[in-house]
């Protein structure tokens, strides 16, 4: 009998120990042994909705993460979906997916990074990569940054650059800023003004015209802009409002030299704002590369669009966002068998001098350091693609 109790017991003891240890790994929010579910929110609809692709090419190249056999045995799968551009819907999407993925990638917009800031270390939830005003997390506490780790062009450094260049590079003597009228668009013009202040009197803002994402009916606008009398247009709109703006400013006649943040730098802006694109200078961001341009690129693209079809036209947004699932899988992967938060923290700060797949600036990650990437070159619009015009320019990271 007793040799009958103590092998009970000792099965019992083994059955909780197991108990236990399953226990433990459940409560790691999106997490089983044989699947990691990460959210992304972005818009697939609205006036951003180009933008979305962003989110389609992270998940195809998930995808193709998962047919290669995942990381550690585990399979990612993306839970997408669409917030219109909006920090509400945002919000929302983000507040369904509490206790449902492990971590976000790829959160797009400066209004719902502001609005979001502090969902992710509330709820200990890793945020790989983010699309917006990098200085929203400079403000924030170091405590606060624990969980935050983004590799994207500062706007104002970029429009320091793009001001610069276009000063240096293209002989502008007067500017006219067109911009969106949010913290993305005052980002712009704050380096557009450090720019023309570290060469004085070479070159002026002749005018600064603002618009609402709201805002379709853009004449007015580009008639302001030609009443300028600027020989040198800087755009910080949408793409959906770039294309509109270059419309416009071609019915009446107004060509000055236009050059444009990075976020129009998909060249499916030929076929959204046509003939017009043609010659547009474009700084090219850091955090990815330029497919059609460049071997590596292109290599990635291909296996883009073999995952999902639908990719092909829309390479460049879609780069964009597998490059951020890159940055996700190689935290995964650094982060061992053993996922959690902590583990993945710990796994993205080992990102050393790390270029994706080859692409883009060397990124970095560490305890002190989370904006990983901060770069920016020229490129131009010529012939139905981009083309980088030089080499990297490396800012400073900013937190």
């Amino acid at each position: 009998m007793r040799k009958s109790t103590l092998w009970t017991g000792i099965v019992i003891l083994v059955v909780l120990v197991f108990a236990s240890s399953v226990g433990a790994q459940q409560k790691v929010s999106g997490v089983t042994e044989t699947e990691v579910v990460v959210g992304w929110t972005t818009p697939l609809s609205g006036p951003a909705a180009l933008w979305g692709v962003t989110g389609l090419g992270g998940a195809a190249w998930a995808e193709y993460v998962n047919s290669q056999g995942g990381v550690h045995g585990r399979k990612i799968k993306v839970l997408l979906k669409d917030d219109g551009y909006n920090p509400t819907r945002a919000m929302t999407n983000l507040q369904e997916m509490k206790g449902n993925v492990f971590a976000v990638c790829g959160l797009l917009g400066t209004a719902i990074l502001n609005a979001a800031k502090d969902f992710f270390p509330e709820n200990q939830v890793p945020l790989i990569t983010a699309y917006g005003d990098v200085r929203i997390w400079a403000r924030e506490p170091k405590d606060k940054l624990r969980y935050i780790f983004i590799a994207y062009p500062d706007y104002e450094d970029e429009a320091i650059y793009v001001t610069t260049y276009a000063m240096k590079n293209l002989g502008a003597k007067k500017i006219v800023l067109f911009y969106q009228n949010d913290d993305y668009g005052k980002m712009a013009m704050s380096g557009v003004e450090k720019a023309l202040k570290e060469m004085p009197g070479k070159t002026q803002l002749v005018a600064a015209v603002p618009y609402e994402v709201t805002e379709r009916a853009l004449g007015t606008h580009a008639l302001k802009m030609k009443e300028s009398g600027a020989d040198t247009a800087i755009l910080y709109p949408t793409m959906s409002h770039g294309a509109l703006i270059l419309k416009e400013m071609a019915k009446i006649d107004f060509r000055p030299k236009v050059l444009t943040t990075f976020t129009l730098g998909d060249p499916v802006m030929y076929g959204v704002a046509g003939d017009v694109w043609e010659g547009t200078y474009i700084a090219l961001p850091g955090n990815s590369g330029v497919p059609g341009s460049e071997p590596e690129s292109d290599k990635v693209v291909e296996i883009l669009k073999k995952m999902d079809p639908k990719i092909a036209g829309k390479e460049y947004l879609a780069l964009f966002g597998a490059a951020s699932m890159m940055h996700l899988v190689e935290g995964l992967k650094n982060a061992g068998r053993d996922l959690t938060p902590e583990s993945m923290i710990k796994g993205m700060e080992k990102i050393k001098n790390w270029k994706p797949e080859g692409i883009g600036a060397p990124v970095t990650y560490g305890p002190d350091r989370r904006h990983g990437n901060n770069a920016s070159r020229m490129g131009q619009a010529k012939g139905g693609k981009h083309t980088p015009l030089e080499p990297f320019t490396v800012h400073k990271a900013h937190f």
